[in-house]
């Protein structure tokens, strides 16, 4: 089988064999019953990492951003979000079709929307022929926007926005480790902002799935219910919820280095003719660059025909993501294909 540098996404990662031990000795017992101990464990430790009364173990980061947005919400209702946000571009028009929601789009710059931008959204309350606004919804870091990191007085301000008219926060938080590994804000810290926060353990922490919504008792417990009714209930799942714990133990200090491979390819890239790329913009483990003079599809193809595989951002863009399956080595081979590729 031929052996590729995969920088798609690192969604891509495989479990260690530490990671495996892990899930091999798990003890487990019925989840749905409140009953698999390592499941237990995970939800307590990731209550206290995200500073929530209780959090909830789940197969998806999707279901988890689905849930908490159907929990704070009823049919009808309005969310304000990026337009490039996971939950409007990558969820198969979930908010819609579960919970009856419409979404509100805001331009954002790099995925960053401002306060200034937003309360020119929310709807009057005594507009009862018009959706009502009921969440704000935020990105951090950003996907299609490239990694970015929200600033925490953006955060702290659309969060006061949010009290002043009575509206939930939301926080997809997929990949919310990798900013605090920048930053050195805790993972609380973002939290403590939003009503209701979703972080992914399947993308740069190594696990091979699950993701965990958190927020208040009385939220996740509303959120245990719907997990079960779309059909998430797991039974001995401790075998996976060990991988999960194994992940946020050993593996968030690690992605400082997938953030470094990321400044290596792109310092590459910026050195190749055929290649537009803001160096600035580079700040986690994703980057975004455009092929000049090729089309996408072509410059794919010619990459995965030498050994590469590539993803793609926005229309005209190539996305590459680092992770802690490809080596400082195989991101300098990646630079020398890409080369060869575009001369």
């Amino acid at each position: 089988m031929k052996k590729f540098i995969d920088l798609r996404s690192d969604t891509v990662t495989k479990p260690s064999s530490e990671m495996r031990k892990a899930m091999y000795e798990a003890e487990v017992g019925d989840d749905v019953y409140g009953e698999d101990p390592t499941v237990t464990i995970l939800q307590s430790n990731m209550a206290e990492l995200l500073g929530k009364e209780a959090a909830l173990f789940v197969p998806s980061g999707t279901m988890a951003n689905q849930i908490c947005l159907n929990v704070l919400t009823n049919p009808g209702d309005e969310v304000i979000c990026d337009r490039d946000a996971h939950i409007f571009q990558y969820e198969s028009g979930s908010p819609a079709a579960l919970s009856g929601l419409q979404l509100s789009l805001i331009d954002g710059v790099r995925g960053i929307f401002t306060p200034e931008q937003v309360e020119p959204l929310i709807r009057p309350t005594s507009a009862y022929y018009m959706a009502r606004t009921r969440v704000i919804e935020i990105e951090n870091t950003h996907n299609r926007a490239g990694g970015t990191i929200n600033p925490i007085e953006n955060i702290k301000a659309i969060s006061a926005l949010a009290k002043k008219y009575n509206l939930y926060t939301h926080l997809d938080g997929a990949r919310i480790w990798n900013a605090s590994v920048v930053t050195n804000i805790s993972p609380a810290e973002y939290a403590s902002h939003f009503d209701s926060v979703s972080v992914c353990l399947s993308k740069g922490l190594g696990a091979p799935i699950g993701s965990v919504l958190a927020g208040n008792k009385d939220f996740v417990k509303e959120a245990f219910r719907i997990r079960k009714a779309w059909g998430g209930g797991m039974r001995q799942v401790g075998v996976i919820a060990a991988a999960g714990l194994y992940a946020v133990q050993n593996n968030i200090s690690q992605l400082k280095e997938d953030h470094e491979k990321a400044k290596v390819l792109a310092e590459g890239l910026s050195n190749i003719a055929g290649v537009n790329i803001n160096m600035e913009n580079v700040e986690t483990n994703i980057l975004m660059f455009i092929p000049k003079h090729i089309s996408i599809e072509v410059f794919q193809k010619k990459c995965k025909e030498t050994g590469l595989l590539l993803g793609i951002g926005k229309v005209g863009e190539i996305r590459a993501v680092t992770h802690m399956n490809v080596s400082f080595e195989e991101i300098s081979e990646a630079v020398n294909i890409i080369a060869k590729v575009l001369s």
